[in-house]
């Protein structure tokens, strides 16, 4: 599948780096969703890439996990098999994968007769080595449907203190993460029925992993420092040990899955989480029939998984503890690395709810693949959730893809194909002497270090440091470009004109390269426009001296090698685009119809509300007379009661944003707040907001603070924004978008005149400050007040019961 298409299996080959890559199998239920494919598929793809380019001896195996509680559900709800639900969506993800350049070796499934054999195969070893044991469970049964409840057939209140999620299953609650038994629930309900299922007693067989502990132990202490598990990876799995290892039931009262092969326990099936990571073994066994030299050879073999932080503790304990059971010589995980989630616009991404943008939807955008997959891979949650935003993604395009990276490309092309009376004619020019042209000598070094640094990340499966390095050396591209000032040297010194060329073009073969793995199609268009075939492979691979050869990128390309046709590689993404497709694909069409149906009853709510506060942009007689009588009962500048009236909010446009000069955390904004002249604001966001996203947007500014001076640079006013609990996110609080500028935010009961300039003694913005947050509709407000304009209400994109400041 994608690129490889079926050849002679590879085999692992002594003396070379053999490294087995797998990813997460994604469930067959339903269609991935962008948390999904970052999560796993596209982390391991991009790993797999690099390996190949490196010349390392690697394979991918993937492919659908369909067996289990959550298959038969999917069944019942579209009235059909088990087995045409997993053909169904079998199929769905396999295309979804095709269209994103996914490069298994094999994508398989593990409803194949591989996987009985294999799974059977494992579960008598550990029979034999008595590492397994009988025991009666109390199970929820249903006496309406007549079967014992799995644990996804069962929903209720997730028991941990604090969390009272409402729909955790019965295996693992979604909201707090926590692995849970159905019995544990509070109020349970039959998912099917959504009657009270009873308890009752059933016997299931259990992997003991309290007796394999050392030596699990022994592996995690061993391969955690040696595979350099990421950091997520080794918390959750230190975190198990430290609770304490228990037995694990490996069986489960179903149908559908792999059997027991053991006389007593023939009407039941291996749990899908016993079976599931076996999927990777049985899959490999579908692409060669001599599996075991890559399964069963640790000495040759490195092994890497790639998945999300749910899957930690099944890949670290469960399985290992498995295979460590069977008493062979089985090749255990050496890397593993593992996402955070990424989160959609204002939440989690749901493929239940169908909140986000899934992988079919990716495709209907008519965004192109190479822009999904380096969007997500930008944001890849390594270390911390991230978020994925549309006007986000569209900055990315524009500024990096766009500016950065295709501007090089297509100037370096462009100038090479104009006719020979202003270019080359399409033709590498023949030149000599780049070693001792100091900007290309310089260039040359610096680019050698930025192709060490590629490899140093990337071989940690750093991905999204090796990623921008890459983009690194595009910016270094660009800035050699500016400097050489080339289009003056083609008229004033043709020789040193060409030197620079030759090695731009060196420098678009080796961006070809280093984005590969990243953006694969991006680099088929290069290699296309620099007419060099396919065949021709990319690569970074010592032995060639591809990696030394990147020092001197005037040698690349041969002198003589004529050139296809430059085109543009990127197109830029408008703002009308952004709000269109944020707006179809804002969850289900259930939840856009109840979006807008609330967005009605809201509106007319708004409007009752001001009608009564008798807030009227109309009445501005009545309204300065009002303010009038205020003053004069008490001076608004010192004795008045401190409200939020006394506060000048408006509604204010960054017309310009950049980076403090004298110090790192600060941005300088040029904001239109209806004035003869914008005023200039110092806000500290550097830390949360990206400066592209700072650029010509609607904010809130309180306009009369005292003026300051922070760091050299006075600040006219103060920029409004939300921040979570821990202060670890920061979003800037919106107007609507048709909200004038200049014009003052109103809260429905508060009309009165602001001061002209707010009395720090007094502590006056210190006190209302205090009432300032978004609540859990993500509406600004004062109080229970919401932020007000004259076309609607002021929010923020996600965080909800925030503190504004």
């Amino acid at each position: 599948m994608g690129e490889n298409c079926k050849t002679i299996p590879k085999l692992p080959i002594p003396g070379k780096r053999n490294i087995l890559i797998t990813s997460a199998l994604p469930y067959v239920n339903n269609v991935p969703h962008l948390g999904n494919i970052i999560g796993c598929v596209l982390s391991a793809d991009v790993f797999a890439r690099y390996c190949r380019l490196r010349g390392y001896n690697a394979i991918y195996m993937c492919g659908t996990d369909e067996y289990g509680t959550a298959t038969e559900t999917k069944a019942l709800e579209e009235n059909c098999t088990p087995k045409q639900i997993c053909d169904k969506y079998h199929a769905i993800h396999k295309e979804v994968y095709k269209w994103f350049d996914i490069s298994f070796d094999e994508f398989g499934r593990t409803s194949m007769p591989q996987q009985t054999e294999v799974c059977q195969a494992i579960f008598k070893k550990l029979f034999e080595n008595n590492w397994l044991s009988e025991n009666t469970m109390q199970q929820l049964y249903c006496d309406t449907c007549k079967k014992f409840l799995a644990d996804r057939l069962v929903e209720g209140n997730c028991p941990t203190p604090g969390c009272n999620y409402d729909s955790a299953r019965g295996d693992q609650c979604e909201k707090c993460g926590k692995l849970l038994n159905p019995t544990e629930l509070m109020e349970p309900k039959c998912k099917v029925c959504r009657k009270t299922p009873c308890i009752r007693d059933t016997d299931h067989l259990f992997l003991e992993l309290p007796l394999l502990k050392d030596r699990l132990e022994a592996y995690v202490n061993n391969m955690s420092v040696a595979g350099g598990w990421s950091q997520n990876a080794i918390y959750t799995t230190h975190a198990w040990l430290r609770e304490g290892l228990k037995p694990r039931c490996i069986t489960r009262d179903l149908k559908w899955g792999v059997p027991v092969p053991h006389e007593k326990y023939k009407d039941k099936v291996f749990y899908v989480w016993f079976d599931a990571p076996i999927g990777y073994v049985s899959i490999t066994s579908c692409y060669t029939t001599e599996w075991e030299k890559w399964w069963k050879n640790p000495d040759d073999v490195e092994l890497y998984q790639f998945m999300g932080k749910d899957n930690v503790p099944f890949h670290t304990v469960i399985f290992p503890s498995t295979l460590l059971g069977t008493g062979e010589n089985w090749t255990l995980m050496k890397t593993i690395s593992v996402t955070e989630y990424l989160n959609y616009e204002a939440g989690k991404f749901s493929k239940s709810k169908g909140i986000g943008v899934f992988g079919n939807d990716a495709k209907d955008t008519n965004i192109p693949v190479e822009v999904w997959r380096y969007y997500l891979l930008t944001n890849r949650p390594e270390v911390s959730d991230t978020l994925f935003t549309w006007a986000d993604l569209q900055a990315k395009l524009n500024s990096e893809l766009l500016s950065n990276l295709g501007n090089f490309v297509n100037r370096v092309l462009s100038f090479i194909a104009k006719d020979s009376a202003s270019g080359y004619g399409s033709i590498i020019p023949d030149v000599e002497g780049a070693e001792s042209h100091p900007l290309t000598k310089a260039l040359g070094e610096k680019v050698g270090n930025y192709v060490e640094q590629y490899i140093e990340a990337m071989e940690k499966v750093k991905l999204k440091q090796g990623l921008k390095v890459a983009m690194s050396v595009s910016g270094e591209g660009n800035g050699y470009l500016q400097e050489s000032q080339f289009w003056k040297l083609y008229k004033e010194d043709r020789r040193s004109c060409s030197i620079v060329m030759r090695t731009a073009c060196g420098l678009v073969y080796l961006l070809a390269c280093l984005l590969e793995p990243f953006m694969p199609s991006f680099s088929r268009e290069v290699l296309k426009q620099l007419n060099l075939p396919p065949e021709m492979q990319l690569s970074l691979a010592d032995e060639k001296g591809d990696v030394a050869n990147s020092k001197r990128p005037w040698n690349i390309i041969p002198a003589g090698h004529k050139i296809g046709t430059p085109a543009p590689l990127f197109k830029e993404l408008k703002d009308e685009e952004v709000e269109f497709y944020r707006e179809k694909f804002a969850g289900s069409q259930a939840d856009r119809a109840d979006r807008a149906l609330k967005a009605e009853t809201d509106t007319k709510k708004m409007a009752e509300q001001l009608n009564k506060t008798k807030i009227s942009d109309g009445n501005k007689k009545e309204r300065a007379k009002k303010s009038s009588e205020t003053k004069s009962k008490a001076p608004a500048t010192d004795e008045g009661e401190i409200s939020i009236s006394r506060l000048d909010i408006r509604v204010g446009l960054i017309t310009k944003a950049q980076k403090h000069p004298n110090a790192d955390s600060l941005y300088v904004e040029e904001i239109d707040v209806g004035e003869a002249l914008p005023r200039t604001v110092v806000s500290g966001l550097v830390n949360y907001i990206p400066l592209e996203e700072m650029q010509n947007r609607k904010v809130c500014i309180l306009c009369n603070l005292k003026p300051v001076s922070m760091r050299g640079i006075k600040s006219q006013a103060m920029v409004l924004a939300a921040s979570n609990s821990d202060h670890t996110k920061v979003e800037l609080v919106e107007p609507p978008k048709d909200a004038a500028i200049g014009e003052r935010i109103t809260f429905p009961g508060f009309d009165g005149e602001p001061d002209d300039v707010l009395n720090n003694k007094k502590k006056i913005w210190e006190t209302v400050q205090l009432d300032l947050h978004t609540n859990k509709e993500l509406v600004a407000c004062y109080k229970d007040l919401p932020f007000t304009t004259s076309s609607g209400i002021c929010k923020v994109a996600s965080i909800s019961e925030g503190s504004i400041r």
